[in-house]
C-alpha cells in the first residue's frame, strides 16, 4: 500500500520549549567520499534550520566506520546518535538488552507521525524491526526498488535472437535451444566459433549459474538457499528438485553452453568478455547489465540486451527470485542521549521518513537534483507524475550537497515510481526506469510464501551458532554445485552422499532455529 507522508514530517522544531535554543545532537556517521563534509553540507544546514538542532559530527571514512563503531560500543564511549549504523538483528537485541540502545516505541508514538504511519502501512516493516521483547531498538533505511526485489535475472542478446530467427525463451528446453544456437550458428557473424552462450561470476549481484535458472525447478534465493514449503523452513539445496536442476545445469555445462570460467572468474573478467571488439556474449546471469556494459549512448552495446523472464521448468515450476525487507538497523539512539536529545533525534528520523526528507536526502534540493513534474508528464505507471529527476551538470570532482540517504528514510516503490518516466528507456539517464520495466516481467512469478524472510530476529542464544553454520552450509552448497555441474562429481552416484553430508553440518538444528524464528515473527 503506498505511503504518502506529510510535507515536513515534524511536529515542529526540537528546540528547547520556551528557550528557542537549538538542541545539540552528537552523531557518529560515515563520511562518504563524493559528498560535502557533513559538518558543512548544505543538507545538514537545511535540517538544522528546519528542526532546531545543531549537529556535533564525529565522522570517519566508510572503509573504517564499522570497526570504529564496534570499538566505540565496546568501550562505552559513543555519542547520542549513530547513523548508517549497520546494526544486525542480533546486535540490536544485544545492545538493547544491555541498555546501550534505547527503545524507540514511545518516542515514535509521541513524536514521529510519519514513522508511526509507515509501521501501519508498510506490511513488512513492524515485524522486521520489532525485537522479541517487543521493543524497537533501531530504525532501518527503507529502500524499496522493484528491480532490487527481483534481482535474480538473466540478460539475453536480442540482436542475436533476431538474427537467428529465435523467440525469447519461455521454458528451460527453449533456453537450451537458444544457447545451442548461439554456440553453433555464429550470431556475431565473424566466422569464428568464439561465442560464449552464457556467462556469469559469483562475485557480482545476482551472479552464479543457479541464481536465475534453478528457480525453474525449486525456489532458490541464490544466497542462503533457505525457503518455505507449506509453512516449513527447508534448505532448497537439499531437496530432490535441486537434483533435477543440477542435471539441467550439468547438461548445459557439458555441452559448452555455460562459460568454463563461470565458477572461477570475477566480474572484471566477464566485463572484458562483454566489451571485446566482436561481441561474444549471448546471455549474462547478473542482476544488472551495467555490471558488464556501460549503459550510455556513447557505448550502445547494452541496448542489444533484454531480460529473460522466469523460465518454466519440466515440472511446471516458474518462479522469480524475490527479496523484500527492511535490512539492518541504520538509525540508533543511545543511552548517552538526554531526554531532550532523544526527542530531537526521533524528530530527525521522522523528517527523513517524510516524503520531503526522503526526496531531498536522495536527489538533493529542488531545482538542482529534481523539480516538480510538468503538467501532462506521466510517471512509471502512466499516471500523472509528481517529480522529475534532473541531470545534474556539475564539474568533475564536485561534491554532492545532500546526504546520499544517510541514516534512515522511507523510499517506497510508490515514491520512486512517481517520477517522470523517460521517453527512451535505453537512453542516457533512463537506466533505473529500464530496470523497473525489466522487473515488471518478473513480478507475476513471485511467490512470497515460498520465501524465508530476510528480517527475522534469531534468538540471541542461537545467534552465534547460526552465524557460524550459515557460512559453512553456504560454502558446502556452492562447492558441491560447482562439482556437480562441472562433472567432478556424478549427480546420480554422489547425490545421496551430498545430502547425508548436511547431517554433519547440523542442518536439522539450523532449520529448527530458523523455524522457531519464523514462527515467532508470526
Amino acid at each position: 500500500m503506498p505511503v504518502r507522508t506529510s510535507e515536513t514530517g515534524t511536529e515542529g522544531s526540537a528546540s528547547s520549549p520556551g528557550s528557542g535554543a537549538p538542541v545539540e545532537l552528537s552523531v557518529f556517521a560515515p563520511q562518504t567520499a563524493g559528498i560535502e563534509s557533513l559538518d558543512v553540507n548544505p543538507f545538514s544546514k537545511h535540517i538544522e534550520d528546519k528542526l532546531g538542532i545543531t549537529f556535533k559530527w564525529n565522522t570517519t571514512p566508510d572503509a573504517v566506520f564499522n570497526d570504529k563503531k564496534l570499538l566505540m560500543l565496546a568501550s562505552g564511549d559513543y555519542p547520542a546518535l549513530i547513523m548508517n549504523a549497520g546494526i544486525s538483528k542480533a546486535d540490536q537485541i544485544k545492545y538493547g538488552m544491555q541498555g546501550a540502545f534505547i527503545p524507540l516505541n514511545d518516542l515514535i508514538d509521541q513524536h514521529a507521525p510519519n514513522i508511526k504511519k509507515a509501521l501501519e502501512e508498510v506490511s513488512y516493516l513492524k515485524p522486521a524491526i520489532t525485537a522479541p521483547d517487543g521493543n524497537i531498538y533501531a530504525l532501518p533505511k527503507v529502500n524499496e526498488c522493484l528491480h532490487c526485489t527481483y534481482g535474480q535475472r538473466m540478460w539475453v542478446n536480442t540482436t542475436w535472437l533476431d538474427k537467428l530467427g529465435l523467440e525469447m525463451p519461455t521454458t528451460t528446453d527453449e533456453f537450451y535451444e537458444v544457447l545451442k544456437a548461439f554456440k553453433e550458428q555464429d550470431p556475431n557473424g565473424n566466422g569464428k566459433a568464439d561465442e560464449i552462450p552464457m556467462t556469469t561470476s559469483l562475485d557480482v549481484w545476482g551472479g552464479g549459474v543457479d541464481a536465475f535458472l534453478m528457480n525453474a525447478f525449486i525456489y532458490n534465493n541464490g544466497t542462503t538457499y533457505l525457503s518455505v514449503k507449506d509453512g516449513r523452513v527447508i534448505l532448497s539445496a537439499a531437496e530432490p528438485e535441486w537434483k533435477e536442476g543440477l542435471k539441467y545445469l550439468r547438461k548445459l555445462y557439458s555441452e559448452g553452453l555455460i562459460d568454463k570460467g563461470a565458477f572461477t572468474q570475477n566480474g572484471d573478467a566477464v566485463k572484458q568478455l562483454g566489451n571485446k571488439t566482436d561481441n561474444v556474449v549471448g546471455t549474462v546471469g547478473y542482476a544488472l547489465i551495467s555490471s558488464v556494459l556501460e549503459p550510455t549512448e556513447a557505448k550502445p552495446r547494452h541496448k542489444e540486451y533484454d531480460v529473460v523472464p522466469p523460465l518454466k521448468g519440466p515440472g511446471g515450476v516458474q518462479l522469480a527470485g524475490y527479496s523484500v525487507g527492511a535490512g539492518d538497523g541504520s538509525f540508533v539512539i543511545t543511552n548517552k542521549a538526554t531526554e531532550e536529545q532523544r526527542v530531537a533525534a526521533i524528530k530527525l528520523a521522522d523528517y527523513l521518513f517524510s516524503e520531503e526528507g526522503t526526496v531531498m536526502t536522495s536527489w538533493g534540493f529542488e531545482g538542482d537534483g529534481w523539480r516538480k513534474a510538468e503538467s501532462g508528464a506521466l510517471d512509471y505507471n502512466g499516471k500523472p507524475a509528481v517529480y522529475e529527476a534532473l541531470k545534474r551538470d556539475v564539474p568533475d570532482g564536485s561534491l554532492d550537497v545532500t546526504w546520499w540517504q544517510l541514516g534512515t528514510m522511507l523510499m517506497v516503490n510508490s515514491l520512486r515510481e512517481s517520477f517522470v518516466a523517460p521517453a527512451d528507456p535505453l537512453g542516457n539517464g533512463a537506466y533505473e526506469y529500464r530496470l523497473w520495466l525489466a522487473a515488471k516481467k518478473y513480478e507475476p512469478f513471485a511467490k512470497p510464501d515460498a520465501v524465508y524472510p530476510t528480517d527475522v530476529f534469531i534468538d540471541p542464544a542461537d545467534a552465534t551458532f547460526i552465524a557460524q553454520i550459515q557460512k559453512t552450509i553456504q560454502d558446502y552448497v556452492k562447492s558441491n554445485l560447482a562439482q556437480f555441474v562441472t562433472g567432478s562429481k556424478d549427480i546420480e552416484k554422489d547425490w545421496d552422499a551430498y545430502v547425508s553430508g548436511f547431517k554433519g553440518l547440523q542442518l536439522d538444528k539450523y532449520l529448527e532455529i530458523h523455524q522457531k524464528a519464523l514462527d515467532n515473527q508470526g
